[in-house]
C-alpha cells in the first residue's frame, strides 16, 4: 500500500505562481512513476504531468513551459512548480503513485483557483 498526502493547493490570481507536494509514505520503494492530475468541474481528469524513478518527465501540451514536476527521493515527496497560472489551471489536483506492478494509488486532492 501507497499513501499519499497534497498540500500547497490555494486561490491565486492570473499570471500567479503555486507548488504542490505530494508526500509518499508506504511501500515507497515498489514506486516507479509519480504524476499529477486534475479535474475541473463537469470535466474529466486529466493527466498533467508525470515523473519516472530515473527522473524522465513527460507534461499535457497546455502546461509544456510553465510547470514544472520534480521528485525529492530523500523526502519521498513529488512537487509541481506552476507558473504563470490562468483560469483555465482551476481544478483540484490529484498525486497518483504507480506501482512496478501497475497498481495505482491517488491523493485526496488539492483544490487550485486562478482568478481572473
Amino acid at each position: 500500500q501507497v499513501q499519499l498526502v497534497e498540500s500547497g493547493g490555494g486561490l491565486v490570481q492570473t499570471g500567479g505562481s503555486l507548488r504542490l507536494s505530494c508526500a509518499a509514505s508506504g511501500s515507497i520503494f515498489s514506486i516507479n512513476t509519480m504524476g499529477w492530475h486534475r479535474q475541473a468541474p463537469g470535466s474529466q481528469r486529466e493527466l498533467v504531468a508525470t515523473i519516472t524513478n530515473d527522473g524522465s518527465t513527460g507534461y499535457v501540451e497546455s502546461v509544456k513551459g510553465r510547470f514544472t514536476i520534480s521528485r525529492d527521493n530523500a523526502n519521498n515527496t513529488v512537487y509541481l512548480q506552476m507558473n504563470s497560472l490562468k483560469p483555465e489551471d482551476t481544478a483540484v489536483y490529484y498525486c497518483r503513485a504507480r506501482t512496478t506492478d501497475r497498481v495505482g494509488y491517488w491523493g485526496q486532492g488539492t483544490q487550485v483557483t486562478v482568478s481572473s
